[in-house]
Order: C-alpha cells, then sequence, then structure tokens
C-alpha cells in the first residue's frame, strides 16, 4: 500500500503578524502545511520565510464566499488578525466583524478546528471598562467574536494571554480562570500578568498538534508548567 504523504493544511488570518510569523515555522516544523492570509503584498517574502505559502486576501473587505474558498480542504483556521487599535470603525469590523465571517466560512468550507487569539480580559472588559473608554471597542469586539466562536459547532480553542512580549518562550504557562486574571492584571502591569508571543505560538502549535483546549476557553501568562500538562 502506497504510504499516505498529504499533509494537513491550516489557515492563518493575520500572517504577518508577530505571533504568526514565530506560530508558522513551528506549524510546518510539525509537518502542517501553512497558508498565511495577508493584505499587504509586501508582505509575502516575510511570511514565505517562515515556510508557509502565502495568501493574498483582505479579510476586513472580503465576503465569506472568497474566505470559505481559502479555507476549503484546510483542516484548521488560525485566527490572529486584528485592527491594531486606535480606529473603532475598522476594530469592530476587523476583531468582530471579519473574524464571525471566518468562523462562517470554517463551516461552510467543512473546516472543523479552530484557535481564536484573544486576549486574558475579553470575558470581562466588556462588563467593567467605561463605555467611553478608547479601549472598549477592541474589548467589546473581542468579547463578541469569542461569545459568536462559542455559539458555533467548531471544534474552536479561544486563547486568552496576558500583555504580549517579545520574549523567547519559555515553554511554560500559568493557565487561570478569566476572573483571577482580570482580579490580577487589574493591580497594574507586571511581569506576572505578561505573556510571550513566542509562547503564545507554542500554545497554537500545542493545541493544533494533540487536539488540546477542545471547545475551551485558555487564559494564560507565562508561568512554570510545561505547555503540555498546563492544557490537555
Amino acid at each position: 500500500m502506497a504510504e499516505d504523504t498529504t499533509q494537513k493544511r491550516v489557515v492563518i488570518i493575520g500572517g504577518h503578524g508577530k505571533i504568526a510569523l514565530l506560530a508558522a515555522p513551528k506549524l510546518v516544523a510539525a509537518g502542517w502545511q501553512v497558508t498565511s492570509v495577508v493584505r499587504n503584498p509586501g508582505h509575502i517574502s516575510e511570511v514565505e520565510q517562515t515556510g508557509a505559502s502565502a495568501e493574498l486576501l483582505d479579510v476586513e473587505k472580503a465576503s465569506t464566499e472568497e474566505i470559505a474558498e481559502i479555507f476549503a480542504g484546510a483542516e484548521a483556521v488560525v485566527f490572529s488578525a486584528g485592527a491594531g487599535g486606535g480606529n473603532p470603525v475598522r476594530t469592530k469590523a476587523v476583531d468582530y466583524e471579519a473574524a464571525v465571517r471566518t468562523m462562517d466560512a470554517a463551516e461552510s468550507a467543512g473546516v472543523k478546528r479552530y484557535v481564536m487569539v484573544s486576549y486574558v480580559r475579553s470575558q470581562v472588559d466588556v462588563h467593567t471598562l467605561d463605555q467611553s473608554s478608547s479601549f472598549y471597542p477592541y474589548a467589546e469586539a473581542k468579547n463578541r467574536a469569542d461569545q459568536h466562536l462559542r455559539g458555533t459547532s467548531l471544534d474552536y480553542t479561544i486563547l486568552g494571554p496576558g500583555k504580549l512580549t517579545l520574549e523567547p518562550a519559555s515553554g511554560k504557562i500559568l493557565v487561570t480562570d478569566a476572573e483571577a486574571a482580570a482580579a490580577t492584571t487589574s493591580q497594574g502591569g507586571n511581569e506576572a500578568t505578561e505573556t510571550s508571543r513566542e509562547n503564545v505560538a507554542e500554545v497554537i502549535a500545542h493545541v493544533l498538534n494533540t487536539g488540546a483546549g477542545h471547545r475551551e476557553t485558555v487564559n494564560f501568562f507565562d508561568g512554570t508548567t510545561p505547555i503540555a500538562e498546563a492544557i490537555s
């Protein structure tokens, strides 16, 4: 019998983001065929240096059907895009509306596995922040997107890292619930509330490689427990 050499394919939305650029080579090394979606042609070269293939698409403007075409035949989707804050209209358009279209597209294309990169306070900020806060549109968009994902049939994992840093991955984290995370971070930023972007990339690879975090929200900081033990 011929050996099956078919690779599983994962599509990363927001392929030029810092986390995506760290996650792509880890997934490639694990045997995934990675398609990284970018909207700027100038980012193609950097994305391809990770071992991923680049796909040009502006998810802010793309229809569900256009996104589904890219998802066809994929095993998993990672949503790591974001408007970057500062513009409430774009924040809603990318972090909520485009995110929802990718979920609908995944279901339409028959993709079951979906990993959302959110943030540690997404379940609580929308209830505690003053709506006049400049951060509120982002908190609302992420909260609504996460809530929508929980209501789908997708095999999702929602990742909620703390304050992102450029530190190298330790491979060790501290998993926390939303309330404890909110209480900790409200006391002010410190090393205990930070999460290395590369640790986020390691977590993405872990949950995709193992199926861990099935239909779970995983809030985490850098910590002392190996990722494989912390998320099962």
